[in-house]
C-alpha cells in the first residue's frame, strides 16, 4: 500500500489538512497485539452462528435501504442498559451509528462548527482534536491534576472563560484509565446549566459529554452516567461495542440522551448511515450478551495483577508508575526517558504496545493470560538492556 501521507501537490486539500496524517495506531502482523484495547477473545461459535443467521435473514432484502432509525437496535440496547446499569430508558433517548467514532462525529456536527469552541481535560483521547479540527470547532484543554483525575474546580474555570457549546469528559479516562466520580460529574453539569455559549442564542447552555468507552471495565457497584440521562436535559453518553463486548470488527457505537438531543443527532447523520448488515450483527450480539462479555471479570483481575506487577519494575533504577485503571488497559512508566526505545525493543520480541499520553509513559491493554505473560517477559527483557545501557 502507497504512503497515506504523500498528497499529490496538484490537489486542492484543506488548507489547515496541509501536512497531515490519517489517524490510528499501527497495524503490525506480531504475536502479541497489545496497543488498541480490543477485547482479546474470540466470538463465541453460538454468536458467530446467530450472527450468520441473522445476516441470511435480511441478505434478500439488501436491494432495498435498511431503517434509518434502526429501531429494534435501538430498543435492543435499552434493554441491554436497563440490565447492565439500571437505567430505564426509552427508544427515542437511545441512538447508534458506526463506532463510537461516528456518534463522535455527530456531536461535533451538531454542537460545534465555526465560532464555536469544545472543551476536554489533558491528558484525553487523541481522537477528540480530530472531530474539532473535521468540523472546525476551535479545541480548548483544562490540565488534569497530577494523578489524572479532573480539577474539578479549575474545569469550572475554564469553562467559564471558554464558554464550549460542548464539554468531553472521559470515563475511564483514555489513555490513563482514571474514572469520574458521579459527584464530579454532578457538579460539573449542573454548573454548564448556568453558563452560556459563545456565539449561540442567550440562554444556551454547553452539552456535557461523557464518553464511557471502556465502562464496562469498571468495579463492580460502580454507577454509569446514562443513570444521570433522565437528570441532565444537557447530558450525552457515549458507548461502544467495540472493547468489553468483543465486537470492534462490527463497528457498532451508541449514544444516551435525552430526546432533543438525539434529535440534533439525526439532523447531522448521513441518510441511512447504519445497514442493514451492521443492525442485523449489532442485534445478535445483543442476543447473546453474557457470551460477548464473559471475558471482562477476567480481564478485569488481569488489569489488577498486572497493575501490581509493573509497579515492582524498576527503568533505570527508578520504580515505575502506574496510572489507577478503570479500564482493560494500563498506562505506567512516568520515567521514560526515551519511550519510543522501549517501543522498538518490545517490538523486536513481537511485542507491541502503544506509546501515547503524557511524556514518560506508556499503554498496554490487556490479553490473554499467555499474551500477558509474553508481555512482562519481553518487557523484564527491555528494561534490563536499558539498565545495562544506561
Amino acid at each position: 500500500m502507497s504512503d497515506a501521507s504523500i498528497i499529490p501537490a496538484d490537489l486542492p486539500l484543506r488548507n489547515d489538512l496541509v501536512g497531515e496524517e490519517p489517524y490510528g495506531a499501527p497495524q503490525l502482523d506480531v504475536p502479541v497485539c497489545l496497543n488498541v484495547n480490543e477485547n482479546p477473545y474470540d466470538v463465541a461459535d453460538a454468536v458467530a452462528d446467530s450472527i450468520a443467521r441473522r445476516v441470511r435473514e435480511v441478505a434478500p432484502s439488501l436491494n432495498r435501504y435498511p431503517d434509518r432509525e434502526h429501531i429494534a437496535l435501538r430498543e435492543a440496547l435499552c434493554r441491554y442498559l436497563e440490565r447492565e446499569s439500571g437505567a430505564s430508558l426509552n427508544v427515542d433517548e437511545v441512538w447508534a451509528a458506526n463506532g463510537s467514532n461516528e456518534i463522535m462525529l455527530q456531536l461535533f456536527m451538531a454542537f460545534g462548527g465555526p465560532g464555536r469552541s469544545a472543551l476536554s481535560c489533558d491528558p484525553t483521547y487523541s481522537m477528540y482534536p480530530e472531530y474539532a479540527r473535521d468540523t472546525f470547532t476551535q479545541w480548548e484543554l483544562c490540565p488534569r491534576n497530577a494523578d489524572f483525575s479532573i480539577d474539578v474546580a479549575a474545569t469550572m474555570e475554564r469553562i467559564a472563560q471558554v464558554r464550549p457549546s460542548m464539554v468531553l469528559l472521559t470515563s475511564p479516562n483514555n489513555p490513563t484509565g482514571t474514572p469520574l466520580p458521579m459527584d464530579e460529574l454532578r457538579a460539573i453539569l449542573d454548573y454548564c446549566q448556568t453558563v452560556g455559549v459563545a456565539d449561540a442564542a442567550e440562554g444556551t447552555h454547553p452539552v456535557v459529554v461523557v464518553d464511557e468507552a471502556y465502562i464496562e471495565f469498571r468495579d463492580p457497584g460502580v454507577p454509569s452516567a446514562v443513570t444521570l440521562v433522565n437528570d441532565y436535559p444537557n447530558l450525552v453518553v457515549s458507548r461502544t461495542m467495540s472493547k468489553a463486548f468483543a465486537f470492534a470488527g462490527a463497528r457498532v457505537g451508541y449514544a444516551v440522551a435525552n430526546a432533543g438531543i438525539i434529535n440534533c443527532m439525526r439532523i447531522v447523520r448521513m441518510p441511512y448511515h447504519l445497514s442493514a448488515v451492521t443492525q442485523a450483527v449489532a442485534l445478535a450480539a445483543l442476543d447473546h450478551t453474557d457470551e460477548q462479555l464473559a471475558q471482562v471479570a477476567h480481564l478485569r483481575d488481569i488489569r489488577n495483577d498486572t497493575a501490581q506487577w509493573l509497579a515492582g519494575q524498576t527503568y533505570r533504577g527508578i520504580p515505575l508508575q502506574v496510572a489507577p485503571s478503570q479500564s482493560n488497559f494500563l498506562m505506567f512508566g512516568g520515567s521514560f526517558d526515551d519511550r519510543d526505545a522501549i517501543f522498538k525493543d518490545l517490538l523486536g520480541q513481537g511485542v507491541l504496545i502503544r506509546v501515547v499520553g503524557p511524556d514518560g509513559w506508556m499503554r498496554v491493554c490487556m490479553g490473554t493470560d499467555e499474551e500477558m505473560e509474553q508481555f512482562k517477559t519481553a518487557l523484564t527483557q527491555t528494561l534490563r538492556r536499558m539498565e545495562q545501557d544506561a
